[in-house]
């Protein structure tokens, strides 16, 4: 019995594993399809929704709908770039992203996206909440006005025994990431690091390393997110 499924993005045929989502059969024939939440290797939660497509007439988070033999999937409509646009305004205008000063900027996807899909002035009205800087912990300082809620944090940072070190904390608009104080304080600096990392904005950055890395040498300094992506499907 054959364990590979064939379906068409946007027209293209495609072929993929059987068990495969959306997001990742796409990047495996070439085909970007943006995300902020979704981790290589880490279970979908489709918490951001900016991989949003339509699959045989029907919005889908590509992230978390599996790839089904026959599969019709749109990605790249004036639609979908739409409904796109408006996330992602949506996530500038509620948090306080000032990119220009921020630690992040150039490896920043929240950031990277936004060029992408040519954001200008938002239609929305900014929020500019009172969040706090949370600078106690001896490894990593935590920025709510960065957080996207992505629960990238929560969902791949682990001790080495299994213990999350991050966690949702209230509800509705007071919903903020928390750290356990007494995993924070004896945590490797490997861990810091990863956790740093695995962020997508810069609501989470490791100690005594700021800007390391010279701006113009960054990841999206030097070409736009999905570049690579798109790239390894036009070799092939």
């Amino acid at each position: 019995m054959s364990t590979t499924m064939t379906f068409t993005i946007d027209g293209k045929p495609c072929i993929a594993e059987q068990g495969s989502y959306i997001l990742g059969a796409a990047k495996q024939n070439g085909i970007y399809i943006p995300s902020l939440c979704n981790i290589d290797g880490v279970a979908p939660r489709g918490s951001c929704r900016i991989c949003t497509v339509k699959v045989n007439d029907k919005l889908m988070a590509a992230c978390s709908t599996p790839v089904t033999e026959g599969m019709t999937i749109e990605n790249d409509t004036e639609e979908l770039r739409e409904i796109r646009s408006q996330i992602l305004e949506l996530l500038f205008v509620e948090g306080n992203h000032f990119c220009p000063s921020c630690e992040k900027s150039g490896n920043c996807e929240l950031q990277a996206l936004g060029y992408r899909f040519k954001m200008m002035i938002p239609r929305y009205p900014y929020q500019f909440p009172m969040r706090e800087i949370d600078a106690a912990m001896p490894k990593l300082v935590k920025d709510h006005n960065r957080c996207i809620l992505c629960k990238r944090c929560i969902r791949a940072i682990k001790t080495d025994d299994g213990k999350n070190l991050f966690a949702f904390k209230d509800r509705g608009h007071k919903l903020t990431i928390s750290i356990d104080p007494s995993l924070a304080s004896t945590i490797t600096d490997e861990l810091a690091e990863r956790a740093a990392k695995i962020c997508p904005v810069g609501a989470l950055l490791k100690k005594e390393v700021g800007f390391a890395q010279p701006i113009g040498t960054r990841t999206y300094d030097l070409e736009p997110i999905g570049a690579e992506v798109e790239r390894a499907g036009t070799a092939k």
